[in-house]
């Protein structure tokens, strides 16, 4: 609504000519032509608006758990390259940050719908820059990589395929409106 109106303010006062100084008797009017511009619609039609805000809503909801997820997989590999450590400590540690995440998040999380969670490993594989399934068999073990990949497979998702930006036009857009851009490791990859 607000674009077709500023494209009818601007067709209704629009003037010709070069930019030029008309005198009139107190005041000074100034008549400038403005460059064409092209309007192109975003979507085909509303079906695919809709689902786009719908997914910019989605997105919206979960940059809580997004957030703590990166900071989360940030503090688990600053752990892991710690090699003053045993593996038993390395494991406590893991298994204190994943009763942390439980306690403050698994009520919310429970109630995402299965879009806001494919959503979710999707993000989350973006900001990281990691293969989800891989991380699960190293954190946790393979039994539970192989249960949430059986988990993705059934909703049309692949834990153990990394994120490629140039398949999510949609949510690249939304990111970057968001102020998350590509992260820089992409960059290196030429998406």
């Amino acid at each position: 609504m607000r674009i077709l109106f500023f494209l009818v303010f601007l067709c209704a006062f629009s003037f010709t000519g070069n930019a030029q100084t008309v005198h009139t008797s107190a005041d000074t009017d100034y008549c400038v032509q403005l460059k064409a511009v092209k309007v192109v619609a975003r979507w085909k039609n509303d079906t695919e608006r809709y689902h786009y805000n719908q997914m910019r809503y989605y997105v919206t909801t979960i940059l809580p758990y997004l957030n703590a997820a990166t900071k989360l997989f940030e503090a688990l590999d600053m752990e892991k390259r710690n090699t003053d450590i045993s593996k038993r400590e390395r494991r406590q540690f893991i298994e204190a940050k994943e009763d942390e995440m439980r306690n403050k998040f698994e009520t919310e999380i429970k109630q995402l719908n299965v879009t806001q969670g494919v959503l979710l490993v999707k993000l989350i594989a973006r900001q990281t820059d990691l293969n989800i399934y891989k991380a699960l068999r190293e954190f946790k073990n393979p039994f539970i990589a192989l249960k949430w990949q059986a988990w993705a497979r059934v909703n049309g998702m692949n834990l153990d395929r990394m994120y490629h930006p140039e398949e999510e036009h949609d949510l690249e857009l939304i990111m970057e409106d968001l102020g998350y851009p590509l992260p820089a490791s992409y960059a290196a990859n030429n998406y």
